[in-house]
């Protein structure tokens, strides 16, 4: 995927990684949305960070959400070489309050689907970081607290 930016009589082009953006083969909007109480999404990045691509493991915890891979990341420059993104969990980070997370997506890539991923499987891969489980297509966890209405958007 190429761009081209014009400015002032100049004109260079900009190439985006191909890695750079994740196109979602599979993706399936979690409803009503899973909400992870503080502790939970904090235990859930620590087991995701421990079996992460760069200890070893398959997963990659991002500001959006958690990455599942094939394999470990095996590049010199310490990025993905040879491993195939399979899918990922995607959330909002502080929502609905400070340090909560609520899952709204998961995603296979087509490397995934290739793989035989499911979004199920994606997100029952995740969730079993921290003991959670998806029992058939409705996940019960605790009702979020409601929103401070004095935080600031």
């Amino acid at each position: 995927m190429s761009l081209t930016l014009q400015l002032a009589q100049q004109t260079s082009a900009v190439r985006l990684l191909d890695t750079a953006v994740a196109v979602p083969a599979l993706s399936s909007h979690i409803r009503p949305a899973l909400v992870l109480q503080e502790d939970a999404t904090r235990q859930l990045m620590e087991a995701a960070n421990r079996h992460g691509v760069r200890a070893g493991g398959v997963f990659l915890v991002t500001p959006l959400g958690v990455q599942v891979w094939d394999a470990p990341f095996d590049a010199a420059d310490g990025s993905h070489g040879t491993s195939r993104h399979l899918g990922s969990l995607d959330w909002t980070f502080d929502t609905p309050v400070k340090h909560y997370a609520t899952v709204y997506r998961a995603m296979v890539t087509q490397e995934g689907l290739d793989a035989g991923e499911t979004t199920a499987s994606i997100l029952a891969r995740v969730l079993a970081l921290t003991g959670l489980q998806v029992a058939s297509e409705r996940v019960t966890m605790p009702i979020p607290p409601p929103r401070d209405p004095f935080r600031k958007r």
